[in-house]
């Protein structure tokens, strides 16, 4: 499946500084190796999220939880990575 800005993921908790990462909830078929694709999260940066931040993402396909960190944003889009990210 591909990523649908119809369903975008959501700011949980917002960052508590400028620099403090914000957690985001993301519910989709996808599987967590399909979310990890490049700039899967197409509209990510007009989003608002940021490297660092933390998304927590269900596949009800399997169904599973996951945890991800925004390792990369372009000018557009944001990329996840499964454990540390900087």
């Amino acid at each position: 499946m591909a990523y649908n800005v119809a369903n975008p993921p959501r700011l949980m908790i917002p960052a508590m500084n400028a620099t403090g990462p914000q957690i985001w909830c993301y519910t989709s078929a996808d599987d967590d190796s399909t979310t990890n694709g490049a700039s899967y999260y197409t509209d990510g940066v007009a989003l608002g999220m940021r490297v660092g931040d933390i998304v927590l993402v269900t596949d009800t396909a399997t169904p599973k939880v996951s945890l991800h960190g925004v390792a990369s944003v372009t000018a557009t889009a944001a990329t996840t990575a499964f454990g540390a990210v900087a």
